[in-house]
């Protein structure tokens, strides 16, 4: 997959980086170590990310910071190649949903990372869960009008007829509103009603 290709030359550049940095006393590596991760995702650190996997057996991958964000939704929201295949290639989970509840995949619908979406779901994403508003990854998509997302989502059993909790509204009630993007509404009439794959 490529995911794993990119994960493969990403780990090669992040343990190089890595091996020029100096390693932190052991004493350092207290309870701070998720939010440190993350953080060290978060601001492009692969030294300081190669040591606290290292040091933590890649369980590190799926550590929250302190808002509640993992590394691999912080990598998605800015579209990071690198750092999204590296972080799946060490096991991150592709479920693991942040405190507010989105998911890596909502985070690729909202952010319009397509590459990131089919990484996802190949790694067994749950295309239909949904956040503490009720969102999910393809009402997401339809609100920011990525279309090859929502068509990515729909081929594999989204339900465009689940219903957020804040208005009530589905992804085929949010595309029904959004009269500047005719072609989410056409995506979701067109598909084909199935039973969500994941």
């Amino acid at each position: 997959m490529k995911w794993q290709r990119l994960a493969a030359s990403a780990a090669l550049g992040l343990t190089a980086a890595a091996a020029l940095g100096l390693a932190a006393p052991a004493a350092a590596q207290v309870a701070g170590d998720g939010a440190a991760f993350v953080r060290a995702v978060r601001e492009n650190d692969g030294a300081k990310a190669m040591e606290l996997i290292k040091n933590k057996s890649g369980t590190i991958t799926n550590a929250r910071d302190d808002e509640g964000e993992t590394g691999l939704v912080v990598a998605i929201a800015r579209r990071d190649d690198t750092w999204t295949s590296f972080l799946l290639n060490e096991g991150a989970d592709p479920n693991l949903a942040t405190r507010s509840g989105d998911t890596p995949l909502m985070a690729a619908a909202r952010a319009g990372y397509n590459e990131a979406a089919e990484w996802l779901l190949s790694a067994r994403a749950k295309v239909d869960t949904a956040n503490r508003s009720g969102e999910t990854a393809l009402i997401l998509a339809v609100q920011n009008r990525h279309a090859n997302i929502v068509k990515l989502l729909l081929s594999v059993g989204a339900d465009p007829d689940k219903t957020d909790s804040v208005a009530g509204y589905s992804a085929r009630d949010y595309a029904k509103r959004d009269s500047r993007t005719p072609e989410l509404l056409r995506a979701i009439e067109a598909a084909k009603p199935k039973k969500a794959a994941l």
